[in-house]
Formats: C-alpha cells, sequence, structure tokens
C-alpha cells in the first residue's frame, strides 16, 4: 500500500505540473491580452488611451514578457504559495480568492453531503420496493429533478421566498457581514442562507444518483449469489448491507473525483442568479477579462480537486471491494 501511495502522489505532481502549463496556454490562446481587453473596454466608453500608461502597465504586470517566462514566474509562485498578481482588481490573488474560495468549499461540501444524504437512502429504499407506489412517485421526482435547469429552479426558489414569505435568500449571508472578519454571528448568517443554494445545486446531482443507484442495485439483486445468500436462510437487512450494496457503491466511489470540480464549474449560473460570493462568477470574470493570474489559479484549484479526489475514490475503492487489487 505504501508503495502505491508514493507512485500515486508523483503521478499526481507530475500531472499537476502537465495540467498547469495546459491551463496557461489555453488561457493565453486568445488573441491579446489582459490589456489589450481594457484598452478596447476604454475606447467603447469613448475615453482616450493614454499609450505611455498602457506600456507602464504592460511593463509592471510583467506582460511584456515572454510567454515561457511568463508561465515560469507563475509556476515558481505557485509552489511559494503566490498565485500571482489580479489585473482585473489590481491586488494579490491570495487577498482577493481567501474568502471567496472558503466560502466556495463551504457550500460544495455542504451539497455534496445534501446529495448523499439524500440520494443513498432513497435509492436503496426506491430498489427494494421496485414497481410500488412510492417507486414511482420517487422516479416522478427524479424525473423532475434532472429534467428541472439548475437557474430555473434558482429563480422559482427566489421568487416563493419573496411572495410567500417576504424574505429575500440570494447571497451566502446576511449584507452587514460582507466584508466583515469572521465571527459567530457570521458564521451562524452563513449557515443561515446555506440551504437555497445547497438545495439548488445538488437536486440534479441527487436525482441522478438515486437513479444510478437504484439501477446498479437492482441489477446486483437479481444475481445468482444474491438467490443463494437468501436459500441459506439470509436476512435480507444483512444480505442487503453485506454483498449487493458495497458492489453498489463502486460508480459512486469512483465519481468523487469528477463530482468536486463539476459542482465548482457547473454552479456559475446558479451563483450569478443567487448572488454567492463564491468562485463561479469570479472566475467567469476573470476568463473573459483574461486575468491570467486570477483565470488560471483558480482552474489549477479545480484541477487540484479533480487529482486529489481520483486519488481519494481509488484508495476507497480497494478499500472497499476486495475485488480490487492496487496491482
Amino acid at each position: 500500500m505504501l508503495r502505491y501511495l508514493i507512485k500515486r502522489l508523483i503521478t499526481m505532481m507530475v500531472t499537476l505540473a502537465i495540467i498547469s502549463v495546459l491551463v496557461f496556454v489555453v488561457i493565453k490562446l486568445p488573441p491579446g491580452d489582459y490589456m489589450t481587453t481594457y484598452i478596447e473596454e476604454l475606447r467603447a466608453q469613448g475615453e482616450q488611451v493614454d499609450q505611455a500608461r498602457i506600456e507602464f502597465l504592460r511593463k509592471r504586470y510583467g506582460l511584456d514578457q515572454p510567454g515561457w517566462r511568463q508561465y515560469l514566474t507563475w509556476a515558481v509562485g505557485l509552489l511559494h504559495g503566490d498565485l500571482g498578481w489580479s489585473f482585473e482588481y489590481d491586488q494579490p490573488v491570495n487577498k482577493l480568492i481567501g474568502e471567496t474560495l472558503l466560502l466556495t468549499i463551504i457550500l460544495k461540501f455542504a451539497t455534496i453531503f445534501f446529495i448523499y444524504a439524500v440520494a443513498f437512502p432513497v435509492g436503496v429504499y426506491s430498489a427494494t420496493h421496485q414497481y410500488s407506489w412510492s417507486d414511482h412517485g420517487l422516479t416522478f421526482l427524479g424525473f423532475l429533478g434532472i429534467a428541472i435547469p439548475n437557474f430555473l429552479f434558482a429563480l422559482m426558489i427566489l421568487y416563493a421566498a419573496n411572495v410567500w414569505f417576504g424574505t429575500s435568500i440570494g447571497g451566502l449571508m446576511d449584507p452587514s457581514y460582507i466584508d466583515k472578519p469572521w465571527s459567530w454571528g457570521k458564521a451562524m448568517s452563513v449557515l443561515e442562507h446555506l440551504w437555497a443554494p445547497v438545495l439548488v445545486i445538488g437536486i440534479t446531482g441527487t436525482a441522478g444518483m438515486i437513479r444510478r443507484l437504484r439501477a446498479n442495485l437492482l441489477d446486483e439483486l437479481q444475481k445468482q449469489y444474491v438467490t443463494t445468500a437468501r436459500a441459506k436462510g439470509m436476512s435480507e437487512r444483512r444480505l442487503l448491507l453485506r454483498y449487493p450494496m458495497r458492489v453498489a457503491l463502486n460508480p459512486f466511489i469512483a465519481d468523487v473525483g469528477s463530482l468536486l470540480p463539476q459542482l465548482v464549474s457547473g454552479a456559475v449560473i446558479v451563483s450569478v442568479v443567487m448572488s454567492l460570493p463564491t468562485s463561479g462568477p469570479l472566475l467567469l470574470s476573470a476568463l473573459q477579462s483574461q486575468d491570467t493570474y486570477l483565470a488560471g489559479s483558480f482552474l489549477m484549484f479545480l484541477a487540484t480537486l479533480t487529482v486529489v479526489g481520483m486519488f481519494l475514490s481509488d484508495v476507497a475503492l480497494a478499500i472497499l471491494d476486495p475485488r480490487i487489487r492496487l496491482e
């Protein structure tokens, strides 16, 4: 196991290094750079462009240097915890995204907990009560959850909260706590506002996971070893938990690596609609303005989540399923 973990850690570092190159190249692929976008915005507003100031800013931000040198500056900074300088916001990326990443992590892990906490009991119940009225009802709700877009569901939640309860649920905290240091009151405000975005973002993932768990479990329950165990007198609960459930969980453990970045990248529109101070809108703005270091730092964050998630899922699969061997 130790040898396997060391090999995987080395592979993870090499993978992240390759991803960092690809991320930087992709951000640089569109013609021009941040200063080009900035100049076009000024001209569109009818303002005069001071070429001397533009050259000064280009030199200050290092945009006059070749691409490989800009990449090396950013990559070396990443290794030292320095994420670079945000051109658009004119401040260090570390300072800019500190609380944003924290709120994003809180929201995403709360969403993952909601998805698993709801999907597993509902999926198991639906599979063990196949074709019952409750199974048909849960299947119908699952189809609705998959069919309704997240942003539309967000608008419905916002409207219902405003009309029925006379309250606004946009954002992740009370406006009085914005840009204030963390305190007990701010933490409670975040928890108070957390339920709406968790419900909106998690509803599609929950519905999809219920359908997959039901299908996988039904497939396992029809296999010969289940019939043999029943014939030997094993109780249904023990049989379900000891064999079919463990095998049916494999796809969901394997999905951990892709679930984390999907929740971050897939909730951009929801974050805009619900005014959530998370990484989605900031990443979208950075990509539009070609704010290289800000966009690159967010994309590296997503890549790290993917690589770490795949590592954890591989180890968990080896522990969960005795048929899987690390070799």
